[in-house]
This record gives structure tokens, sequence and C-alpha cells, in this order.
């Protein structure tokens, strides 16, 4: 029988250059942070300061027709930057973000609002959790407690929507996310690779379609607590577009177990080969 006589020394040795081919291989995996902006000329450089250093490759901005300084302000951060002709919806932005940021050839793809909403300090940690394969989506959780949310500027009317649209959506799609609603996102290539979500709208639903097809298609969804911030210069939809957009979300749920069960199929659950 043959035995192995290298001292460790020389089987480290050996392994040497496995280990640097993991490493580097490692070290190739990008990380593009998106943002969808709108009128955020007041808020991106704050934002973009509060990113970890080290942790994005590159921060694509897709501007939706504003009417303030974003654009230039983006380009003086050097951020890439890509305009719409015609102002096309959140969701729509979405859609460029993702499509570019692909071509990019982004690993992992981090959206992050430009309007300082959401604490962008914990970009790292979601990237973090997609690298371990622990999920394959990472959402920012604003609701760790009532008061905190509450405290943190979230109208009323708001977190009550949200707890209900949460909860309605954690039985129906067989989950346990603290927040269905959250602005920032973090997706493994792969998500974005799979999901048809140019078939989404171009709307605010767009995020609640893209969760129901995460479920759908298998992919693991996971969340983190993130602190948010409610002020005058944060993006926010009022009152009635809430209620149009918690409406659109059931419907998105309804959509879901129709073509579940068969009843009716969605293009939003199929492939695009489909």
């Amino acid at each position: 029988m043959m035995t192995d006589t290298q001292s460790p020394e020389e089987q480290l040795e050996r392994l040497a250059p496995v280990l640097d081919e993991l490493n580097e291989s490692a070290a190739k995996q990008c990380v593009i942070a998106v943002m969808p902006a709108y009128n955020a000329a007041s808020t991106l450089e704050k934002t973009i300061q509060d990113i970890p250093r080290d942790t994005v490759d590159e921060v694509i901005l897709v501007d939706d027709c504003s009417t303030d300084d974003t654009v230039k302000i983006a380009q003086d951060l050097g951020l890439t930057v890509i305009c719409h002709e015609q102002n096309g919806g959140y969701g729509a932005n979405q859609k460029t973000c993702y499509q570019h940021a692909l071509e990019k050839g982004a690993d992992y793809v981090v959206m992050i609002h430009p309007d300082y909403q959401y604490d962008s300090r914990v970009v790292d940690v979601a990237v973090k959790i997609l690298k371990l394969d622990i999920c394959d989506v990472v959402l920012g959780s604003r609701i760790r407690t009532r008061r905190e949310a509450l405290d943190g500027g979230m109208p009323v009317y708001k977190y009550l929507a949200n707890r209900f649209l949460t909860t309605v959506e954690n039985v129906a799609l067989g989950q346990n996310l603290g927040d269905f609603h959250s602005g920032f996102r973090a997706y493994s290539r792969k998500v974005l690779e799979t999901i048809p979500f140019e078939r989404n709208s171009n709307d605010f639903v767009f995020d609640s379609q893209f969760l129901a097809q995460s479920v759908h298609f298998g992919f693991r969804i996971g969340d983190i607590p993130v602190p948010v911030r409610y002020f005058a210069e944060a993006s926010s939809i009022n009152f009635r577009r809430s209620v149009t957009y918690g409406n659109a979300t059931l419907g998105v749920l309804a959509r879901f177990w129709l073509h579940r069960l068969g009843l009716f199929r969605s293009k939003l659950f199929q492939q695009p080969s489909s």
C-alpha cells in the first residue's frame, strides 16, 4: 500500500496553485450597486458616502428624467450614469438598472435608493450573505420593531398597510420575512438571469411581482434589519397610490396561486422561452 510521505510544508506547496486559483476566482466576483433615481440631487452624495469602501466595484445610476441636478452630481461623483429619454416609472427604471448590471458582468447586484432613506452602510452585509450562498435574495427590513419604525418617521397608515400586506404575502408565498416592501434589495446574478423581470410592471408593483417570481422559481429569500429615515426629500408614494399599490400586490398573489394551480398561465411565472 502506497502512502504519502510528503511533509506538511510540501503538501501546502503542492496545493498552493489550487488555493491561488480559488482566491483569484473569489476576487473576480463583481459587485455592482444600482440606483433608480428621480430628483435625488440633495441626497445622492450622502448615500454614496455611506457605502462601505471596497464592497462595490461600480455604481450605476439610472436617471428617470429628473428635473434637478441628479445627473450632474452623479457624474461628478464618478458614477456610471444612464439617462432615460422619457420618464418610465420606478419599475421601468429597475429594468434598465438590472439589464446594464448584467451586461457589465455583475455577479451580485444591490439596489440602493439614492434618496438616503435606507442606510447604505449595510451593503457589505447583504453582499456577504449572498457570497456565502446563504440566500439568493436579501431584503432590508425596515420594521424590526413597531416603535423603531414609527420613531423613524414611517406614517402610521403606511406601517399598518405594510404589516397587513407582509402578513398576507408571508402566508401566500410560504415565507417568513419582516418587510416585503423594502426598497433595499440584493440579488445574485442567477436570480436576475432567471426571473423574466422585463415582463413586470413599470410601476411600483414591480417589487411585489419580483418577490413572487423569486418564490416561484425556488430562490431563497432572507432579510436583514436596515435603519430608514423618513424626511421631505425621501421618495415615497402618497396615500392614493399606496392603495393602488396594495390592491395590485394582492392581485400578484392571486396570479401566483392561479398559475400554481394551473387555472391561469401567467407570463410572470414562465421562462422567456416558454
